[in-house]
């Protein structure tokens, strides 16, 4: 599955950067985040609920935030285990442009799950690719 967008916020980049290093702010971006808890400057742990197909499953995991050049861009990395659901990892880079007193924010993410399908093959875990 990717995810592609941008979004324009009515603030000054330092703040947006502040705010998107936050990890309360960051909970409330992540779909299905019940869970993030900061260990460093780089790294948290996460409880995420998503269904995949007919199952909804909690996913434990990390997330990290890689490639970072304050307050402009960095890689958000995130992995976790969903047991009999099998496990999801995802990505997103995130870029931040100053824009007179706003910041454009734009980034795509991909995420995916490298459990077996029901004929053993990979699953697409109910994402679609857009035919990629």
């Amino acid at each position: 599955m990717d995810l592609v967008g941008e979004y324009r916020i009515f603030a000054a980049r330092a703040a947006v950067w502040d705010a998107l290093n936050d990890a309360d702010v960051l909970r409330r971006c992540i779909p299905g985040c019940k869970d993030l808890e900061k260990v460093s400057d780089t790294e948290m742990t996460a409880t995420v609920v998503a269904k995949i197909g007919p199952v909804k499953a909690t996913f434990k995991g990390g997330v990290t935030l890689e490639n970072l050049n304050p307050p402009e861009s960095y890689t958000i990395v995130g992995e976790g285990k969903g047991g009999v659901a099998g496990f999801a990892k995802g990505s997103a880079d995130v870029h931040l442009a100053e824009e007179s007193a706003e910041a454009a924010a734009d980034g795509g993410a991909e995420a995916g799950s490298d459990d077996a399908g029901p004929d053993g093959g990979p699953s697409d875990g109910g994402a679609s690719d857009g035919g990629a």
